[in-house]
């Protein structure tokens, strides 16, 4: 990521914003930068109703962020099932679940210590 054009949040924000394009729901933001040995400084999570839909919402966060910031991510997976599909793009960590299987995973669970931030839905 090219740190010098636009920090970590504004990133996690843009995210956000081809998230809600996409319809995706229930999105959180997780603030990991103040806790010890973690691999990004946010995790923005959020979930889709169909597999059709998270690969849609994984696909519209890459367009938009690419479109917003110039920036693609460092690593793409789960497309091929899209139950739970990864957008690593180093400093934020994208989680687009399809809705069962968000609960199983339980991210928010395991990443307690994180302040969190409820994104409200659009519609």
């Amino acid at each position: 990521m090219n740190e010098e054009n636009y920090s970590a949040k504004q990133l996690a924000d843009a995210i956000v914003e081809g998230i809600q394009e996409k319809k995706g729901t229930n999105i959180a933001i997780l603030d990991l930068s103040k806790l010890d040995n973690t691999i990004c400084q946010y995790f923005v999570i959020c979930e889709g109703e169909s597999t059709t839909q998270v690969d849609a919402i994984a696909d519209g966060v890459e367009e938009y962020v690419r479109k917003q910031l110039g920036d693609k991510p460092n690593h793409v997976e789960g497309k091929e099932n899209a139950l739970w599909v990864l957008l690593d793009y180093f400093d934020v960590v994208v989680h687009v679940f399809h809705k069962e299987e968000r609960g199983f995973y339980n991210l928010e669970g395991l990443w307690a210590d994180a302040k969190r931030t409820d994104i409200e839905n659009l519609f």
